[in-house]
């Protein structure tokens, strides 16, 4: 796990930009304290900053060098199949300097081009020099799991693991205000876009290679080309055991290690999946849980310490008050570089930091979610595709709905937001009713709270390819699929990067095992979301060997205290600074009117999302004073 930065020049003025390499690499520093390396030729320069997992040794250092030195290496991630990769390399005649898995990737790279892609079983962002025909080759593994940002002009292409280490290299950028909208919508900007214009994300399966002619990009990979087919008639109880076997070999690959592993145990039905197979094969296996002192209605611990007891793993609990959720905020917001406000990111990011005081590697359960349909919107989705008498009465009572209290931060007002976005999601058609519960708002809402006008017909365009999985059928596994496509790479996939990386910790997501996912878009969404529940296959293929008291109780996952905070500690931040009038007017993107309802909404007995829409605004503010005044 490593972070990578690198400029290939197309003019002569371009080539300035070659001896800014240390600037970037600077800014990646926290992804690999272990080490960094410079590569440069006349025309491109390469650098990596070292994190260092597999083969420790100076013999897997980066930038890695072909024997002839005509191919060098940057490579971000793991490739957890790479012992039997290498095994079928030294069969063909290739010999071996290192025991890392940045060798065997450049030589299959050598010896397949592109194709190479198809073997790797992991998680990836890399890009390969190839001298002799001047040309990089940049790619980035299936699901998104690592990330890639380029930005391409007339003098160059420059590209990196996080947006900071892109500004070296390109003049300041003007904001995209279409950007910023979705941004407020979604509270993260998916890819390909980002919040400047000209910087992109290269997206999840795809490469780009760069030349002197300019940039071609392509997909290598694509999920759900047989969604919801079953080739092979699996029964349920077959797919669970088959579900099973899958995930065994998924978390065995993703035990490969050099330095001290571990795994997340937040007291949920993935997580102690992960960790119950995990102590198959480790003894004492460290785990780790964070708790909420203040907030006893979204703390898991006593559930996590009953996996632990289980399964006889060295536990330790991180027990956080709201003053120490407080103290990390400030540190959590520097480590931003673009606007993304997933609120349950500073718990991870606290999570990260502590963990990495005993561990290097972290198993986590992150992506069953989006597979199997774990998420609140699953079961709602698949009541209003049914139909029913139950469904039929929350609509025909959203009048009532809109009238009560609405609130995250009680269990009576949590309730009757959810039934008052059920009602309002559930006479809209498969595709808006999608867009409108992946976010925080309306467009209504967005349109007016940005002060300059933009196209609408670039937001549709947008809109329309974030949502592109959705259609008209009744087959639930097409909103798993935009899932997969949108919510997991731009917002879980993202959080936990960051997160983890802040604090120079790898991270790693058994169930998004390449096998695992494939075989979860061949099963029928019945075996995923029904009637009696969510995320079905899972909680049934493991009942066995879990704690039964994990199951029939409400699937929480972070939260954080952010109205407690807006109008307490945090009141004269938003009141006075960041959201007051003035730096509002003098900074000239928003509606000054929109905000002073947010804050009057923040104040009444019906707070709904006000809190996560300030939340928004405040992370967006915070990362404009440090980066674009």
């Amino acid at each position: 796990m490593c972070g990578i930065t690198g400029y290939y020049s197309f003019t002569e003025s371009g080539k300035t930009n070659l001896d800014k390499i240390d600037d970037s690499l600077d800014s990646l520093k926290h992804r690999g304290p272990d080490g960094h390396g410079i590569y440069k030729s006349e025309d491109v320069v390469l650098g990596h900053v070292r994190l260092s997992i597999i083969d420790v040794s100076e013999a897997a250092s980066q930038p890695f060098f072909s024997p002839d030195k005509n191919f060098v290496l940057i490579f971000n991630g793991e490739i957890f199949n790479f012992p039997e990769l290498k095994d079928e390399l030294v069969k063909q005649g290739v010999k071996f300097n290192s025991q890392s898995d940045t060798e065997v990737l450049l030589h299959l790279f050598i010896l397949h081009r592109e194709k190479c892609l198809d073997k790797l079983n992991g998680f990836f962002a890399f890009a390969v020099y190839n001298v002799e025909t001047n040309e990089v080759f940049i790619a980035r593994d299936r699901f998104g799991e690592k990330p890639l940002l380029y930005c391409k002009n007339e003098d160059g292409l420059a590209f990196a693991s996080e947006l900071k280490a892109i500004l070296p290299f390109i003049q300041a950028s003007d904001l995209d205000i279409v950007s910023g909208k979705i941004y407020s919508h979604l509270n993260y900007i998916p890819s390909p876009e980002s919040i400047f214009k000209g910087v992109n994300k290269l997206e999840p399966g795809t490469y780009l290679i760069c030349n002197k002619e300019g940039i071609s990009i392509k997909k290598w990979y694509t999920l759900g080309k047989e969604c919801g087919q079953n080739p092979k008639h699996l029964s349920y109880e077959e797919a669970c055991k088959e579900l099973v076997r899958l995930m065994d070999a998924s978390v065995k690959r993703r035990l490969i290690s050099d330095v001290p592993l571990g795994a997340f145990l937040s007291g949920g039905i993935d997580s102690s999946v992960v960790v119950a197979l995990a102590s198959k094969y480790t003894e004492k296996l460290h785990t780790f849980s964070i708790g909420y002192a203040d907030e006893p209605l979204f703390d898991e611990t006593r559930y996590a310490k009953l996996v632990a007891e289980k399964y006889k793993t060295d536990h330790t609990v991180f027990s956080l008050t709201n003053a120490d959720l407080f103290k990390h905020l400030f540190d959590f917001l520097d480590s931003i570089a673009e606007p993304f406000a997933d609120s349950s990111a500073l718990p991870v990011y606290i999570l990260c930091k502590e963990t990495r005081k005993h561990v290097t590697v972290a198993l986590s359960g992150d992506g069953a979610d989006e597979l199997f349909g774990g998420y609140r919107k699953h079961q709602a989705e698949w009541r209003v595709r049914e139909g029913g008498v139950k469904s039929n009465m929350v609509k025909l009572l959203s009048p009532l709905w809109k009238a009560l209290p609405a609130s995250r931060n009680s269990k009576s007002g949590d309730v009757i937001r959810k039934l008052r976005k059920f009602s309002e999601g559930a006479s809209l058609t498969n595709r808006e009713r999608y867009w409108q519960w992946c976010g925080y708002g309306d467009e209504a809402y967005t349109e007016k709270l940005w002060l300059q006008n933009t196209s609408k017909a670039e937001f549709d365009r947008r809109k329309q390819y974030y949502t592109a999985d959705i259609g008209i059928t009744n087959d639930l596994n097409e909103m798993l699929l935009n899932d997969m496509h949108l919510v997991l790479p731009n917002d879980m996939l993202t959080k936990v990067d960051l997160m983890s990386m802040a604090n120079s910790l790898e991270v790693r997501p058994p169930f998004l095992d390449v096998e695992v996912v494939d075989f979860a878009f061949r099963l029928p969404a019945d075996y995923k979301v029904n009637g009696s529940g969510r995320k079905r296959i899972v909680q049934d293929a493991f009942r066995s060997i879990l704690p039964e008291e994990l199951y029939n109780r409400p699937k929480q996952g972070f939260e954080v205290p952010l109205l407690n905070w807006f109008r307490n500690e945090l009141n004269s931040l938003i009141f006075e600074d960041l959201l007051s009038e003035k730096n509002v007017v003098e900074q000239g993107l928003f509606n000054v009117s929109s905000i002073n309802e947010l804050k009057i909404q923040l104040h009444s007995n019906s707070p709904g999302d006000s809190a996560a829409r300030i939340w928004a605004l405040i992370v967006f503010q915070w990362w404009w004073r440090k980066c674009m005044k």
